[in-house]
């Protein structure tokens, strides 16, 4: 190794230093980080960008020149509006327990333009915005741990989600297509390929997919959003004004071979010469049959408004179009020609995110909109009766904003037909609240086999997790963050050209013939900035500017060189949002920069992450910039050629993969189904539980930390909020009790309190109000009332409907009387003098829940009704059939549970807490586990805790070792003795400490049987499900399996005499159900009359139904009876 300069740290201490410098990173940055910051860029420069896109608004009114022009918008803080109109600020706390919307007034300043003279500024007051708690406008961004615990706030909920009606929100961050990027690939569908291009060229908000295609017919052809038909790629450079051939040919390549190519082009324009006959092509097919002036206009609106709207959306910008247009064309004919390769859309340079705060902007521009176009409408109307004073505030309806965005919100349904951007956040224990506002979805349908998209990419590496992700249809399309990635947040890209333009950049309308090919075309997201002589120098003042401080650390530039032969270079700079980044430390002339001092000076607080960066001794890099870098996994590794050096390697891991100890040692599929129970296991979700309000919820009594931790365990907190317990685990056939991966579990233990756990959920009433002023009321229902369900139900109730605290309650009991007033009309049959009656609408218990009244909150919904949440606890004992699993994908139920005297045991008497089936670990290769094994045990010996980090921990030889030390063997396994005859196991058995995590899977939430019950109305048949008190069902399957028994008496039992029997008059003569004919008192066959013989028929009222069903469509079924021998 080389000898390294003073200063600079050394091998051994690489990971543990690197760690202080990550949790500093952690501190500072937060693992939600990425929507707090998203969101405080949309308040701080979004919301106004939407309100200046507006401008003013034009009031259409004759001889009254009048419009509103636009000024300044402002955010206020959260605040809640009662009924009586008063407002006052508002916590998160509140707005849980009181169905609240945690949301901010928006106050707008319009002045209203009458003619040249500007009237009086008005402050409008436009609607509510919720609020991203945590966020810049939530005042618990600025509380104190301790101020936060005042509050009833779980002084570390990371936030970054919204609270509408109560409930909790996340946005899910999109994951899309880069906007404004040229993508081009080749299609093999027919006999000839066709060559294409996509880019989706986005600006504020409006999105306009544009393809270009060669053809087989050698001819290019582009579609512009809003022109039915495809355009030659000719005629429209005709129509952005370059109207001399030859000048087109020069702008695609001045190459003779790629000019070559454009010959088919050039025949389909044959006749356009000008650019007018270029824009009556293209009206010629947007508006047929109209005035020359009409169509020539209208092509022009197009051109200018949906072609390449990112470029510009105005006249002035047709050059600059027309210069883009030419990079494309020339791109694919280098494609066709083999001069360069086809791009992959699933290199993660491609992507961006959509994180809360673009998402949130789509949602208020169309709000906005709405508003204003509402807002012209009243105007309008108002001004043409001109006698009263202007006034705009009366003329707003602040509920347009309002409740479009807490609709969207709170259900997910977005813009442009997307569902599902919103979700109710996971809080069965902290780490899984965290991965669910780190996940990341892909709009791709599920249902389609994208075995591409679904794929890991390379580029993925420290920005995805690669083991996080669920099983089954969503497998590789939902994704969770890596722990080392950070999300761009994006600087304006027009400034930037320009700078480059300074540092010598030539624009390319001012290369004259060969500069414009010889010279390396400089992109900066999408614009076409110029092209430069030495790329690469370029490229390196720019990454130097950076290092400096000299240009924003958002920026990251990249040389590419020419991949193939005759191809061309490009330099590619990117400084939009969106883009996923990763922090490296930078290597100098095979040193890294960052140097033990400065390590030092970070972990004593002196010196702060973003110095760091600031100095130019980390940088964040994108997928574009990392292709050009050479990135060392630890100091050994480093070369001459190293540019950079990774923190960590155990940083490329998500939330929940990062839980798991020794994960490198396990086969990969198991780690991915531990990250996915991992957000199962019960915990503690927060320390405010006793004031929270979530439909259900669980908590562990005798959480512990684990005795095999890992590094990331500290900074997701995992210590302070833990979901499992460590356990004493004999690997071991047991009787045949622990076959296929059932657990064996110690009676004893859990009467200790192993595992034990309470489950919480909320019923909640409240007093509605009806039109008529009639309204609901909480009481005990008197006996005879609509509904009334029995005194038994009612009988723990107080005198003001509601029942005690501490009562114990089971399936069906009241929890809160209450009396409504008749759903319809018709309910008021007997008009007599009493007036309508009332119909009971009690809140009770689910029928297959027990438990005791916890907590009573009684309180004001916002419209002013009483309020009243009841919280059920109910103490979860593991029994028989509850699911565990270790922190390896081991997932098993409790096959049995077995008193302690007959458990095996050691020498030293110990006694295992669960046994586990050997069979579990041949074919899952779970050695991790066997290694947490030791490292538990090595733990609880000496006293303090194994580090297990993947990749960087203590190694299973040194745990060997000191198992040796202490007097055990070191190979972990133990003598046993037999429990019930006290003999000696022949085999030594494998007893260590493992984690076991008691998962949200119980029995007694899934225990169900019935013998009879309710039906459906329309078969008749037993309802289906638990919740329901349905029946089980009794499918194909199970019938085919008695048909082969011979069984007959019982399947008919089953599906006839059990289920939904019903008795027919069917006339023998015609085969066709007769009716009963009350006046006569005698059955009757419409067909046969007098001569018909009627009889019962039983049969299944499905197939009544059927019968029934096939007469409705003309088909008359007849049925032929005979008398059964």
């Amino acid at each position: 190794m080389r000898a390294q300069p003073e200063g600079v740290f050394l091998t051994s201490l690489v990971e543990p230093q690197t760690w202080g410098l990550l949790k500093e990173f952690f501190r500072e940055k937060g693992l939600v980080r990425q929507h707090i910051d998203s969101y405080n860029d949309f308040i701080d420069a979004g919301l106004q960008a939407i309100i200046d896109e507006v401008g003013s608004i034009p009031i259409e009114i004759e001889e009254y020149p009048l419009k509103i022009k636009l000024g300044k918008i402002e955010i206020g803080s959260p605040r809640v509006t009662e009924v009586d109109g008063s407002e006052r600020p508002v916590y998160p706390t509140e707005a849980r327990v009181r169905n609240l919307t945690y949301a901010a007034p928006l106050h707008l300043e319009m002045t209203p333009v009458i003619g040249e003279r500007e009237g009086q500024t008005e402050i409008v007051y436009i609607g509510d915005f919720p609020v991203m708690l945590r966020s810049k406008i939530c005042p618990l961004s600025r509380l104190t741990p301790d101020e936060m615990i005042s509050i009833g706030e779980d002084p570390i909920d990371p936030g970054g989600y919204f609270i509408v009606n109560g409930a909790e929100r996340v946005v899910v961050a999109l994951e899309d297509l880069a906007a404004n990027k040229i993508l081009i690939d080749v299609e093999k569908t027919g006999v000839n390929p066709v060559y294409k291009a996509k880019i989706f060229s986005t600006t504020l908000g409006f999105r306009a997919r544009t393809e270009v295609t060669l053809k087989a017919d050698g001819a290019v052809y582009v579609m512009v959003p809003g022109v039915p038909a495809e355009i030659p790629m000719v005629v429209l450079m005709k129509a952005l004004g370059i109207q001399e051939d030859l000048k087109i040919a020069e702008l695609v390549s001045d190459d003779e071979t790629i000019q070559n190519q454009l010959e088919g082009s050039f025949e389909k324009a044959q006749g356009i010469l000008s650019v007018k006959d270029a824009l009556l092509y293209i009206g010629n097919r947007l508006a047929p049959g109209q005035v020359e002036d009409y169509r020539a206009k209208k092509a022009e609106t197009v051109v200018d408004r949906n072609f390449l709207p990112h470029i510009g959306r105005t006249a002035a910008e047709r050059k600059e179009k027309a210069f883009f247009l030419a990079e494309i064309t020339t791109r694919i004919i280098e494609l066709k020609l083999g001069r360069r390769a086809s791009d992959d859309k699933d290199h993660y340079s491609n992507k961006r995110l959509k994180l809360a705060g673009a998402l949130m902007a789509d949602l208020f521009r169309i709000s906005f909109r709405n508003l204003i176009r509402d807002l012209k409408y009243q105007l309008e109307r108002i001004t043409i009766r001109r006698h009263q004073e202007l006034s705009i505030t009366n003329a707003i309806r602040p509920g347009i904003i309002t409740e479009r965005i807490q609709h969207a919100v709170a259900t997910g349904n977005w813009v442009r037909g997307k569902v599902g951007v919103t979700q109710l956040l996971d809080r069965t224990n902290y780490s899984s609240t965290l991965s669910h506002l780190r996940r990341l979805q892909s709009p791709l349908s599920r249902s389609q086999p994208n075995l591409e998209a679904r794929d890991l990419h390379p580029t993925h590496w420290g920005r995805l997790c690669p083991n996080e992700t669920p099983e089954g249809s969503n497998c590789g399309l939902v994704k969770n963050l890596a722990l080392s990635s950070i999300i761009s947040i994006g600087i304006d890209s027009r400034e930037f050209v320009l700078k480059l333009r300074r540092m010598g950049v030539v624009p390319v309308e001012e290369t004259e013939g060969k500069a414009a090919t010889s010279g390396t075309k400089v992109i900066v997201d999408g614009l076409i900035a110029g092209t430069t002589r030495a790329p690469s120098q370029l490229v390196e003042e720019l990454i130097r500017m950076r290092r400096a401080g000299e240009i924003s650390s958002e920026v990251n530039a990249t040389h590419f060189p020419p991949e193939r032969e005759n191809g061309r270079g490009y330099v590619y700079v990117n400084c939009d949002s969106g883009r996923v980044r990763r922090p490296l430390i930078i290597v100098e002339n095979g040193t890294p920069k960052l140097t033990r001092e400065q390590i030092e000076a970070v972990q004593r607080g002196e010196m702060r992450w973003e110095d760091l960066v600031e100095k130019g001794i980390i940088e964040y890099l994108d997928s574009d910039e990392e292709e050009s870098a050479l990135v060392a996994l630890d100091i050994p590794k480093i070369s001459n050629d190293t540019t950079h050096l990774e923190l960590a390697s155990y940083a490329m891991l998500g939330i929940c993969a990062s839980i798991i100890p020794y994960s490198e040692h396990n086969q990969s599929p198991r780690n991915a189904y531990e990250s996915a129970m991992a957000k199962q296991a019960l915990g503690v979700s927060c320390t405010n539980f006793f004031n929270r309000v979530d439909s259900r919820a669980h908590l562990l009594h005798y959480p512990q930390m684990p005795l095999a931790r890992t590094k990331p365990m500290e900074i997701i907190n995992y210590d302070g909020r833990p979901a499992g317990q460590n356990c004493v685990v004999a690997v071991l056939s047991f009787q045949g009790y622990n076959m296929e991966d059932a657990i064996v579990v110690n009676r004893s233990s859990v009467d200790r309190g192993l595992a034990r756990s309470t489950f919480f959920r909320i019923y909640e009433g409240e007093c509605r109000q009806y039109l008529g002023g009639l309204r609901d009321k909480f009481e005990i229902p008197e006996p005879g009332t609509r509904g009334y369900r029995g005194d038994r139900y009612y009988r723990l109730l107080e005198e003001d409907g509601i029942i005690s605290a501490e009562a114990d309650v089971s399936g069906n009991t009241v929890l809160v009387g209450r009396t409504s007033p008749p759903r319809f009309l018709e309910e008021y049959r007997e008009f007599e003098v009493k007036g309508p009656t009332k119909r009971d609408s009690s809140v009770g218990m689910r029928p297959s829940e027990v438990g005791v009244v916890d907590t009573i909150f009684v309180t004001e919904s916002i419209e002013g009704s009483r309020l009243v949440k009841v919280k059920v606890r109910d103490t979860r004992i593991p029994e028989l059939g509850d699911k565990f699993a270790s922190r390896h994908g081991q997932k098993g139920v409790i096959g049995l549970l077995v008193p302690q005297q007959d458990m095996p045991f050691t020498e030293d008497g110990i006694v295992p807490d669960i046994i586990i089936n050997p069979h579990a670990f041949p074919s899952r290769m779970t050695i991790g586990q066997f290694v947490e094994s030791l490292a538990g045990k090595v733990a609880a010996l000496r006293g303090e805790p194994v580090d297990g980090t993947p990749f960087s921990n203590e190694r299973p030889e040194q745990l060997r070792d000191t198992l040796h030390k202490l007097g055990f063997t070191h190979s972990g396994s133990e003598v046993l003795y037999n429990g019930i005859d006290g003999k000696r196991f022949m085999a030594d058995i494998y007893v260590g400490l493992v984690y076991y995590q008691k998962l949200h899977h119980m029995v007694a939430d899934k225990m169900h049987a019935r013998a009879r019950g309710q039906v459906q109305m329309l078969t008749r048949q037993p309802t289906e499900g638990r919740a329901r008190g349905g029946g089980l069902r009794f499918g194909e399957m199970e019938r085919d399996c008695l048909i082969g028994h011979g069984a007959s008496a019982l399947l008919r039992d089953r599906l006839l005499e059990e289920s939904d029997k019903y008795t027919v008059m069917v006339c023998e003569v015609c085969g066709l159900l007769a009716y009963h004919d009350i006046k006569q008192n005698k059955y009757v066959c419409r067909i046969c009359g007098e001569r018909a013989v009627i009889s019962p028929v039983a049969l299944s009222y499905a197939f009544k139904l059927l019968l029934q069903e096939l007469m409705a469509l003309g088909v008359a079924p007849r049925l032929n009876i005979s008398e059964r021998a």
